[in-house]
């Protein structure tokens, strides 16, 4: 008992001091998307500024494909010493493993969560031609004429998908999904009229909302957001409804906790800061860090809510 008791004092000892020493080395930051998205900003301001402190250089590595599960596995798979990260969102590790059958990790039992650090609102939008000027409108529209609005989405079992199927649930209406290959050609057709309503990011719409090409009914977050005042939260006229993007940093399971632990500390740390803070914010989101285990308990809660939803829309990943 007395050397196994001694076995476990020194492995802890040598996990504590390699965390000290970390990082000794480069460290890849793996993206599950293409260049130029939300994770991937979020990422690359995550990536520069955790160089800037550690003095080591954390690099983005986009591995894009089958919905982000390449990214996950490759994570799952690599040896949990901090050298290799993911960068997740709600997406990836809460609302793929209800989409597909046949997940190659699960992400709540092969990763270790690190902390969230942002999130975004997301919102709901209409052609201006769509007689509803606001949520309440647009839910007695969809009442009178079953089936007959459309929204369309950045393709099945996506987060903008899933929020529409939650507003239809919630709101006990039929909406007709028209989903589409990515958020940019479905925002395309949304301007153009070929389709009438979508809940997606701010960020991206705003320009059409402030030139009035679209008109903003309400944002997701339970709260209103500063980048449109006197937009109303949907939750105000849809009481309990919530849908917020987050993004966080990931190890794979079995890395040692004093290094998740510093991990944790120096991102809180960045987070904490103004820099970082008007960093996202110009990209309409929020700084938000957590513990690990806080993060870990808010991910299995959107997990929960989000199999739910994928069940009674019948969704699946293409």
């Amino acid at each position: 008992m007395r050397r196994h008791a001694l076995c476990v004092a020194a492995l802890l000892a040598a996990a504590s001091a390699g965390a000290q020493d970390y990082p000794a080395r480069p460290v890849r930051m793996v993206v599950p998307y293409a260049p130029g998205g939300p994770v991937d900003i979020v990422a690359r301001i995550t990536a520069n500024k955790l160089s800037e402190t550690l003095g080591q250089q954390f690099v983005v590595d986009n591995r894009a494909g089958a919905g982000g599960n390449i990214a996950l596995e490759v994570v799952a798979r690599s040896t949990p010493d901090g050298y290799t990260l993911l960068v997740g969102a709600n997406g990836t590790n809460a609302i793929n493993p209800s989409l597909y059958k046949n997940m190659p990790v699960d992400p709540g039992r092969d990763l270790a969560p690190i902390s969230m650090v942002a999130s975004s609102a997301m919102i709901l939008v209409v052609h201006p031609s769509l007689p509803a000027s606001n949520v309440k409108e647009l839910i007695a529209l969809a009442r009178a004429k079953p089936g007959a609005v459309t929204y369309a989405s950045s393709g099945s079992g996506s987060t903008a998908h899933l929020s529409g199927e939650l507003f239809k649930s919630m709101a006990r209406i039929d909406l007709l999904h028209v989903p589409y290959k990515g958020a940019a050609p479905a925002l395309t057709d949304l301007v153009g009229g070929q389709v009438q309503s979508m809940i997606t990011g701010v960020s991206s719409t705003l320009p059409y909302v402030k030139a009035g090409r679209l008109k903003a009914l309400g944002v997701s977050s339970e709260k209103r957001q500063p980048l449109l005042p006197d937009v109303p939260s949907i939750a105000e006229q849809l009481p309990g409804y919530e849908v917020n993007t987050w993004y966080g940093v990931f190890a794979p399971a079995g890395a040692p906790r004093p290094l998740v632990d510093k991990l944790n500390r120096t991102l809180v740390q960045i987070f904490g800061t103004p820099d970082a803070q008007a960093r996202l914010a110009a990209v309409g989101a929020d700084a938000h860090t957590n513990a690990p285990d806080q993060f870990a308990q808010a991910i299995a809660r959107e997990r929960a809510k989000w199999a739910k939803i994928v069940k009674e829309s019948g969704a699946r990943a293409d």
